[in-house]
């Protein structure tokens, strides 16, 4: 019931833009069949209606838009211990992730707090609450800033993640933040980057892109990414997907002296 514990802030269209268009296209098709309109007129805005509750279940039960993200691989930050750098925290899902996967760990929630990336009105309190519904709230540290000039020491945090936040950037603003995140982790810090994938869940719930870079191919996306990640310092250590996910876990690589 964690669905309804938190408040991660997203805004109407995202939570619950699924459900007003079934009860639109519901009441369509009750009032064309009670006054025996043609049969396409019945039929289309029950095929309308289905698909959009089919949507709004992958919203909230694939994509779990409340409820705290899902670590997706077991292999990052296996010593438990330390400081994990969130960055693009938002309202707090990967946060709380870390969290409550890694109980030992103490992480800095990193995120510029202006702009609109589908949460209406996002500040810090929002996410220290969400960090005080999962129990941890003492073991986070909200930092304002932008993930492209990190204020932040080079070689400070242990590991990093990234969930749906540096794929907003354009092309530069990706170069920097990966570039940052590996100048403020320490010699072989970890870093878990998760972005949308743009599989057959997404596609059904968002015929139209949902933003994130777009529909490209689940392979167009994963190089990519993989080659950006290079580029920054980082071995790529693990890859894979999950329902609406695609997941990197890397490595930094040490400079050879």
């Amino acid at each position: 019931m964690d669905v309804f514990a938190y408040d991660f802030g997203y805004s109407w269209p995202w939570t619950r833009g699924h459900l007003l268009v079934f009860i639109l296209f519901a009441l369509i098709a009750l009032v064309a069949w009670r006054f025996r309109w043609r049969r396409w007129t019945t039929i289309l805005p029950v095929v309308l209606a289905a698909w959009a509750l089919a949507g709004s279940f992958i919203v909230h039960h694939v994509m779990r838009f409340n409820r705290p993200q899902e670590l997706p691989t077991a292999q990052f930050f296996t010593r438990g211990s330390g400081r994990v750098l969130d960055v693009g925290a938002g309202s707090g899902r990967s946060t709380v992730m870390v969290l409550l996967a890694r109980p030992a760990a103490r992480v800095t929630a990193l995120d510029i707090y202006s702009g609109y990336f589908g949460i209406a009105d996002n500040t810090p309190d929002r996410l220290r609450a969400n960090a005080r519904v999962a129990g941890a709230e003492d073991r986070v540290t909200v930092q304002v800033g932008d993930m492209r000039d990190m204020p932040l020491p080079s070689g400070s945090l242990d590991a990093a993640v990234s969930v749906a936040a540096i794929d907003h950037l354009n092309a530069e603003g990706v170069r920097k933040a990966l570039s940052e995140i590996a100048r403020i982790l320490k010699d072989d810090g970890e870093f878990l980057f998760i972005t949308l994938n743009v599989d057959g869940w997404v596609r059904f719930a968002f015929p139209l892109p949902p933003g994130h870079g777009g529909y490209f191919t689940i392979a167009q996306n994963a190089e990519r990414w993989r080659a950006r990640l290079e580029a920054a310092g980082f071995e790529v250590v693990e890859q894979g997907t999950r329902p609406a996910t695609l997941y990197f876990l890397a490595r930094k690589r040490v400079a050879k002296e």
